[in-house]
This record gives C-alpha cells, sequence and structure tokens, in this order.
C-alpha cells in the first residue's frame, strides 16, 4: 500500500515541477556511477581471479553478461516527448515527438512531459490527448491498455482500442448507455450483472468525451 501511494504521488508530482526534473537528473546520474562502479568492481574481480586460477579454469559469468545494454539516460530532459501508440491491429505513432500526454490511469488522469519519473501505469476507458504543440492536440477513446513511461523520455502506449474522439456517434453511445442500464436491472446473475456494469462504465466514458466533459 506504501508503495502504490509513493507511486501516484511521484505520478502527480511529474512533469513541469523542477524538483522533479532535478530528482531526475541526480537519479540519471546515479545510475551512472552505480553502473561504472560495478563495471569496475568486475574487472577487478577478474583481474584477481586470473592470478591466483589454474589455466585450465574459465572466468565466471556475472549477471551483467546476459542483458541488454542499459539505455542510455540523458543527463536534462529533451524538449520533446517520443510516442509509440500501439494497438493491436495500427500503429497511431511510433517514434513520433510531442509535447506532452495525458492518460486516464486507474488511479486518475496523468500528464507526461519530457523527464517524467518512469512509470507503469495501467488504463481504464477514457481519453488519451496527444498535445502536438502549443497548437495541435489530438484526442482519441481508448478502452484500456497500458502506458510505459521510460526514463529517456519514450513513452509507449498500448491501448486494446482506440478511436479519434470526434469519430464516436453520440447518439449511438447514449442508446448503448441506456442498454447497459437495461441489462443491469435486468441481470440474471453476477456474470450478467457484471458484464453490464463494464458496458456501463465504458459508455459513460465515451459520453463525458463526446460532450468534452472528459
Amino acid at each position: 500500500m506504501a508503495l502504490r501511494q509513493a507511486a501516484r504521488r511521484l505520478g502527480a508530482l511529474a512533469g513541469s515541477s523542477p524538483q522533479v526534473t532535478r530528482a531526475f537528473a541526480v537519479g540519471s546520474q546515479r545510475a551512472t556511477m552505480s553502473t561504472e562502479a560495478q563495471r569496475e568492481s568486475v574487472k577487478e574481480f577478474l583481474d584477481k581471479f586470473k592470478q591466483h586460477a589454474p589455466s585450465t579454469m574459465d572466468p565466471p559469468s556475472f549477471p551483467s553478461d546476459f542483458l541488454p545494454p542499459a539505455r542510455e539516460v540523458p543527463a536534462t530532459p529533451p524538449a520533446k516527448l517520443t510516442l509509440n501508440f500501439y494497438m493491436p491491429h495500427e500503429i497511431e505513432y511510433e517514434g513520433a515527438e510531442v509535447d506532452s500526454i495525458q492518460l486516464p490511469a486507474v488511479t486518475g488522469d496523468m500528464g507526461v512531459l519530457p523527464g517524467h519519473v518512469p512509470t507503469v501505469a495501467q488504463l481504464r476507458p477514457g481519453v488519451v490527448a496527444v498535445n502536438m504543440d502549443d497548437k495541435e492536440t489530438k484526442k482519441y477513446f481508448v478502452s484500456s491498455g497500458f502506458a510505459f513511461v521510460h526514463a529517456n523520455s519514450v513513452t509507449d502506449v498500448m491501448a486494446v482500442e482506440a478511436v479519434p474522439v470526434e469519430q464516436l456517434d453520440g447518439e449511438a453511445v447514449k442508446k448503448a448507455l441506456a442498454d447497459y442500464q437495461a441489462k443491469l436491472v435486468n441481470a440474471k446473475d453476477d456474470y450478467e450483472k457484471a458484464a453490464a456494469q463494464i458496458g456501463i462504465e465504458v459508455t459513460q466514458a465515451m459520453e463525458s468525451a463526446v460532450t468534452g466533459k472528459a
């Protein structure tokens, strides 16, 4: 519980806060120093190993031998956020440079700017707003998925389904919401009740997106 609360606070603080930006830079520096110290420690060990080990014995392996190289993290956040936006059937953005994005996380709406702390967020039904620049914002309704915010200012959004908000049919959304509400009232068992509640949650989020409340 404490870890979850700490993650929420970090997500809420991230963005344009100078304190978070400084913490990002310091954390990156510490990670780099730690990696260099580990390499030096391994080198020192191997040097001593070669002095005492028999010639027929191979040097030992280390966990780092089986890991891919760590991603390079800049000391200061870049001017733009790199966005990858994927769906099972389509790629909406890949390597796109944007100002920021707004995500409908299950823990609350979350804004992501360059230099955001590394985060994994589960998405709830809602609107993903992609701020291309000061003048252009593109909004997508997503049903669910995950977002991965990396330390190098790259964000991956994986949505099960996503559609531009302007393509949603407001009347169809209202009808679907009414149908799910009726199914909830007439549910015969827990399964039907749960299915109706999920439908209500999604269509209510769609309605908010259509009316501009999201």
